[in-house]
């Protein structure tokens, strides 16, 4: 038998391991391929393979699972193993597999939100020049000349090379054609996309490296006088800094290149490539220069002694109470245990000021880990992380996902907020609940922090399922701020009130104390949206149906929701006129009123068009604490746990608009959103003031906000919650249909309202369709499931819907309905 054949043998033996394989794709079910011989010993669970999905398109997947039963259907083989150790570790794999179950997605899908981008390898298609076909291309078109030269001249190219020459996007019916004619052939390549940063070290040459000799080289200098400079700042660098790289002698010296490469020639110097990382560290110091007040110090204990009987617990503190510096303690605790810490902080734009804290108190030993990172940077702290380099990290909601192999203790600031809570694209979980879940993998210990703790972790630490702790006491024995209600129905004014005089006279008083005003309005923009006086035309997205913000800052009408503008109107396109009202009011509009009134002060706006970028939201803040500026305005960014030392005034400029929405959590939010922003004032020294602007002044929220008191909201919102079956006594799963027919989504919604109701009799409600019910051109219908929480009973009407789900897409009209499953909907 000749050695080809004796190949070919080789190859087709069968396997006797298989491996499940996770793939970054939304796909039903995880793949199962065959371990060859060659790669059994390097084939473990969380390590990186290259499989084949399809005829011939190239994944790196995630082994799951090793088993050693042949699957009863015919599998492909891996092709190569990528990594020489695993990316993650089975406590990973776990979260992965619970988040699929109870958020109802795919294990692809969560594998695509937890891992780094440049992890996520697909192959990308090359066309490689076919040498048999020569070179005459008197039988091609224009197009499939072009792509035929270049092939010619380089020999191979990829598909986007093809979309640039052609200046076209969908190139496929060129390049199918070439194919065809034999011209090209094709091949898919897989790229790691990581690369380790490389940076030039300079190094003394060690026949120089003692003052006599060195001494001697330089008394006898025969070179160029700037090498000498040059020499001389290398040395200068090498005795302040200890390692000196090329680009900081170049700055110090105002040498070129072909300088040092002279110095090099000359063997005086050595240039080295190392390995860097693109994450500067800070030195590896802990310094906790804080005591605790007596109400700090009881909560403390108290805390520690509720972890020891329960894994979760709740610290209720009101605002500017210090709990961070109890988690600054807790972790301090854990870190000297050897155990990793994870802190999550519901948005980037609250990690800015509490990083700097950290950093201050524990050096080099924590980590941030956040969206704004890019790829590299995300890659390498992933790697950190995993070898246990990096024992302390904090971060938004993706740093849920690291690979923490001994995770001592989570805390989770600011629990109740919205922001932890996925929407788009799945899995659409929430980072708190996930945490919990995760934390108890390796038996770690949470504590969830909040001024207004949800309700439904409220409830949990009222009926024992978490521990609870209480700090009702302000740091320093500071009152809460004193809030006053301002009826904005007694204001003399044409339109709706930005500024009431009472609001305006308190903020002339405050900014004469050299104090800071923080003004909160919940929509950004400049007006929300125009009304022509005449016929009443309203403005609208022709993708969406919702009407168009005015932006001043690109005198353009946007939609919100598409992300699409439009010119701004000079006249109504319904009747002919240009009487256009502008109705209430944004943040754009109130930065624009308070350089008029307040033209001597310097003004702020937050929002997330005026902090894009990187380093805007810490460049911001930094301005507002260096009181550099007098007058910050924004969203709820501003609201979101920020620590200002000279705020002595907090304006709500609009509650209103905060309490009218048709949403079962619309007084919890409105609660928490109005007390957390009143935390801002007055959180050192003296008492604070807030005043909120509203037209219906009785609103029962509005009077328990004046009195901080959490308790009574919490009492009247339980009630209610019970009464209509609403979290916590429910598991709420909100289904959206889409299409871009509105008939054939409505009928889809009402099959499958039909369908489900026959399983889930009593806990469906809808369908209806949502308060906008066009978004990028598809419609919209909403099922409403409310079920109950006994686990057993709510895993078996997970899987009944997902069969009801899937029968409707079986129907052949239907296959174009997309359905989305948000468990736990916000």
């Amino acid at each position: 038998m000749s050695q080809t054949n004796q190949q070919i043998t080789i190859l087709q033996i069968t396997p006797t391991a298989w491996a499940h394989v996770l793939l970054p794709l939304a796909l039903p079910t995880v793949y199962t391929y065959g371990i060859p011989a060659h790669l059994m010993a390097a084939v473990q669970p969380g390590i990186r393979v290259e499989v084949i999905l399809g005829k011939n398109k190239k994944y790196a997947g995630i082994v799951k699972q090793i088993i050693s039963q042949q699957p009863a259907y015919p599998t492909k083989e891996i092709i190569s193993v990528i990594d020489d150790e695993p990316i993650l570790f089975p406590q990973q794999l776990q979260l992965w597999e619970w988040m699929s179950e109870y958020y109802m997605c795919s294990e692809g899908e969560v594998m695509i939100a937890a891992l780094p981008t440049h992890f996520k390898l697909s192959s990308e298609t090359v066309l490689m020049y076919n040498e048999e076909i020569g070179d005459d291309f008197s039988c091609l078109t224009d197009e499939e000349f072009i792509v035929a030269e270049a092939l010619l001249i380089k020999k191979e190219l990829r598909l986007t090379e093809v979309q640039q020459l052609l200046d076209i996007t969908h190139v496929y019916p060129v390049i199918k054609k070439l194919i065809d004619k034999k011209v090209c052939l094709v091949w898919e390549a897989m790229d790691e996309r990581y690369k380790v940063k490389k940076e030039n070290y300079v190094i003394l040459n060690p026949a120089y490296d003692n003052e006599q000799t060195l001494s001697s080289t330089l008394n006898d200098w025969k070179g160029a006088p700037k090498q000498m400079e040059l020499l001389l700042a290398y040395l200068h660098l090498q005795k302040t800094e200890g390692e000196v790289t090329q680009t900081a002698l170049l700055k110090k010296s105002g040498a070129s290149v072909a300088q040092l490469k002279g110095l090099v020639q000359k063997e005086l110097l050595w240039i080295e490539k190392r390995s860097v990382d693109r994450i500067k560290n800070l030195p590896k110091n802990i310094v906790i220069d804080f005591e605790f007040s007596p109400a700090q110090q009881t909560a403390f204990d108290a805390v520690n002694k509720s972890l020891e009987e329960k894994n979760v617990c709740l610290l209720h503190g009101i605002t500017s109470s210090g709990k961070t510096q109890l988690y600054i303690k807790l972790m301090q605790a854990y870190f000297s245990a050897n155990q990793q810490v994870l802190y999550l902080l519901p948005e980037i734009a609250l990690t800015t000021q509490i990083i700097r804290r950290l950093q201050k108190h524990f050096g080099g030993n924590i980590a941030i880990y956040h969206s704004k990172f890019n790829n590299n940077e995300r890659v390498e702290l992933w790697n950190k992380i995993r070898a246990g380099e990096v024992k302390m990290v904090v971060g938004a909601r993706s740093a849920l996902f690291l690979p923490f192999k001994n995770l001592g203790l989570v805390i989770i600031d600011e629990e109740h907020d919205a922001s932890y809570k996925q929407q788009d694209p799945a899995p659409r979980y929430n980072a708190r609940d996930a945490a919990i879940f995760y934390a108890s993998i390796f038996k770690a210990k949470v504590v969830l922090g909040s001024a207004t703790p949800s309700v439904e972790t409220y409830y949990n630490a009222r009926n024992n399922k978490y521990g609870l702790v209480e700090l009702n006491e302000r740091f320093g024995n500071i009152k809460l701020p004193d809030i006053e209600i301002i009826d904005t129905r007694q204001v003399l004014q044409k339109g709706k009130v930005m500024l009431s005089p009472q609001l305006k006279a308190a903020m002339q008083t405050t900014l004469d104390k050299n104090k800071q005003v923080i003004l909160f309005q919940n929509r950004r923009g400049y007006n929300p949206y125009l009304i022509c006086g005449t016929c009443g035309f309203i403005p609208q997205c022709t993708h969406c149906d919702v009407s168009l913000t005015l932006h001043k800052c690109s005198n353009k009408l946007h939609c919100h929701y598409w992300a699409s503008t439009y010119p701004k109107l000079i006249t109504c396109p319904a009747c002919g006129t240009n009487t256009w009202l502008e109705k209430n009011f944004g943040t754009e509009k109130i930065e624009e009123l308070l350089d008029e009134e307040f033209p001597k002060h310097k003004i702020g706006r937050m929002d997330v068009d005026s902090v894009r970028g990187k380093t805007a939201h810490d460049t911001l803040i930094q301005s507002f604490e260096q009181q550099r500026l007098h007058i910050l305005v924004g969203t709820q960014m501003v609201v979101k746990g920020l620590d200002f030392d000279n705020v002595n005034l907090v304006g709500i400029l609009d509650a209103d608009g905060l309490l009218s929405f048709a949403d079962f959590r619309v007084n919890e939010r409105a609660f928490q959103l109005m007390e957390q922003v009143s935390g801002r004032a007055g959180r050192k020294n003296e008492q604070g003031k807030v005043m909120i602007q509203a037209v219906n002044v009785k609103h029962p929220i509005l009077q328990l906000v004046q009195q901080h008191d959490y308790k009574s909201f919490y009492d009247a919102e339980i009630i209610n919650r019970q009464q209509f079956f609403y979290p916590p006594f429910s598991r709420i799963i909100l289904l959206t249909l889409k299409h871009k027919d509105k008939n054939l989504v409505t009928l889809a919604a009402e099959q499958l309202a039909t369908s489900l109701n026959q399983d889930l009799k009593n806990f469906i409600v809808g369908p209806a369709a949502p308060v906008v019910n066009r978004i990028r051109n598809q419609y919209l219908m909403e099922i409403l499931i409310k079920l109950p929480k006994e686990q057993g009973m709510l895993n078996r009407y997970k899987s009944a819907i997902r069969n009801h789900i899937n029968l409707l897409q079986s129907e052949q009209r239907f296959k174009s309905v997309s359905v989305v499953i948000d468990v736990d909907s916000n």
